[in-house]
């Protein structure tokens, strides 16, 4: 089992990353993130084994949570630091009380390039392209969808949020940490780069011109969705194909993530994904 290092003074400067957690979730860390909770914990192991670009510094657990984590913790290289404090402690520390009990401080080593990204795709792909994402809760679902009906990769423009947001990341249930992704550029870069690389692509939209189950299979497509109320811009309408979900009447549309994951659903089952 992995040693254990006991904090007793929430102001130890040993787990200075660690206080104020919401604070810092405003101001950012860095280049560093928050891994919050068992699942995600397990997920950041398996990124950090796999040598995939993301690493653990240090975690911060409660107590009476370690003999249950034993098999998590051992995946970790020895010269990861394990923190445990009491109930107590842990709660001063963070600022809030933190009934999971199981933090993590992870730092993404290296961001590919959108080139580089696409570059290591398989023959077959299907990728995910979102444009102005705001909410984090959108931005973890888009992910969890991503990774649950094999996406190969996530493309996010500059303008949305950080997917690695302590929130986001929870709510992807990790799978931030093992769906490829690149955040950079305007949509307007992004769409050019999946040209020049002969993908079909589809923008999401409550006005596409194709429902979604007849969208034909291509060996590399893309779905983009946009900006939570707003959509697609038209500029990104009136240079792609466009699919629609069938849904009843009355309602403007369904959310980024929602329609995300009921059209991946749908590709990869005519890419023979699932």
């Amino acid at each position: 089992m992995m040693e254990t290092i006991r904090i007793e003074d929430a102001d130890d400067p040993r787990i200075a990353e660690f206080q104020a957690v919401r604070d810092r979730d405003l101001t950012g860390r860095g280049g560093r993130f928050i891994a919050e909770g068992t699942v995600v914990l397990r997920m950041l192991a398996q990124a950090h084994r796999a040598k995939s670009g993301f690493v653990a510094e240090k975690l911060l657990l409660l107590e009476n949570r370690v003999s249950g984590l034993e098999d998590i913790l051992g995946r970790f290289p020895d010269d990861v630091p394990v923190y445990v404090a009491s109930s107590a402690v842990l709660d001063r520390i963070v600022g809030f009380h933190l009934h999971r009990g199981v933090l993590a401080i992870g730092r993404r080593a290296e961001e590919p390039s959108i080139a580089d990204l696409l570059q290591n795709l398989p023959e077959k792909t299907l990728v995910v392209a979102a444009f102005g994402i705001s909410n984090h809760d959108n931005i973890g679902s888009i992910f969890r969808n991503a990774a649950a009906f094999g996406a190969d990769a996530v493309l996010l423009d500059a303008a949305c949020c950080d997917p690695l947001y302590r929130k986001s990341l929870r709510v992807s249930v990790g799978s931030v940490l093992s769906v490829p992704y690149a955040r950079t550029g305007t949509m307007t870069e992004l769409l050019d780069a999946l040209m020049s690389r002969d993908f079909a692509i589809w923008g999401l939209s409550p006005a596409g011109h194709v429902e979604i189950r007849e969208v034909s299979p291509h060996p590399q497509m893309a779905l983009i969705t946009g900006t939570e109320g707003e959509g697609l811009p038209a500029h990104i309408l009136s240079a792609v194909k466009t699919a629609r979900i069938a849904q009843m009447p009355g309602l403007d549309s369904l959310n980024a993530a929602t329609a995300t994951g009921i059209a991946l659903y749908e590709i990869a089952m005519r890419q023979g994904r699932l």
